[in-house]
């Protein structure tokens, strides 16, 4: 599909991880949540919702545009401790309508669930932004989430041409089953640029997302904060893309759809 594509960084396996669930007592010292930044304030992250955006390590793959690259390791300290978070949130309470969990790939992180549960049982909403690369664990915390961001990068089978890593859509495909079939509210999004998509291929996703039932879809134009590729930097702009006749067809697929 993509020719001339940048060069891919070295990236771990995508060998599926069992979820701990742990019990509701105390944290373990060196079993926490590793959490590498904090947005206090956000009214965008999760829509009509006043929200704490917590950003946790880690990353399977190691997306061309990927705007969080220092997220992408798990170091040995996290920069925040999620005992002083839990805290501040308590402080929080009656401010804040709800806490997103993103990253990173929030699901690779094997104490989510423990502070989902802590979280949730402060009263506030969760919302969670997920690339959809761990559907276990995905399928045993939906439900206690009340929306989530999936991100589809682009058709199932073209997966590695985003996330440098092969076969990296077969377990997308699960988790977005599993999303669908929960109930819980939803926004399927995909991240467009002209050197890693083309108007065919965002066309034949959107048909492929609507044929899985797919009602809440937004495209997002590439922007360049935090980004470390200057070459997908100084082509972003390159022509009129994607077409409008593209997103006219696409937005007859949806009953909700937009483009950013």
């Amino acid at each position: 599909m993509i020719s001339d594509r940048p060069a891919c960084a070295t990236a771990p396996a995508t060998a599926e991880r069992p979820v701990v669930w742990p019990g509701r007592s105390h944290l373990r010292p060196d079993r926490v949540l590793k959490i590498g930044g904090l947005t206090p304030f956000s009214a965008t992250d999760y829509p009509g919702h006043l929200s704490a955006v917590i950003f946790v390590q880690g990353c399977p793959w190691r997306c061309h545009y990927c705007h969080n690259p220092h997220l992408q390791p798990r170091t040995r300290h996290s920069p925040l401790s999620w005992p002083d978070l839990r805290d501040w949130l308590e402080r929080r309470r009656g401010l804040l309508d709800a806490v997103v969990f993103c990253g990173g790939e929030p699901l690779m992180d094997p104490m989510l669930p423990e502070a989902v549960l802590e979280a949730k049982a402060m009263g506030f909403k969760i919302a969670l932004h997920s690339g959809g690369s761990y559907p276990a664990p995905l399928r045993k915390i939906l439900p206690y989430l009340d929306w989530i961001g999936l991100d589809i990068k682009t058709g199932f089978d073209d997966y590695a041409d985003i996330t440098c890593i092969p076969k990296s859509g077969d377990p997308v495909r699960d988790s977005l089953t599993h999303m669908l079939q929960s109930g819980v509210s939803y926004e399927c999004r995909t991240t467009i640029h002209p050197d890693l998509h083309n108007d065919a291929g965002i066309l034949a996703l959107a048909r492929q997302l609507a044929a899985y039932g797919v009602q809440h879809y937004a495209l997002q134009r590439f922007r360049p904060d935090g980004c470390d590729n200057d070459a997908l930097k100084a082509t972003m702009y390159a022509g009129t893309f994607p077409s409008s006749d593209t997103l006219a067809e696409i937005a007859c697929l949806f009953p909700d759809f937009v483009v950013r």
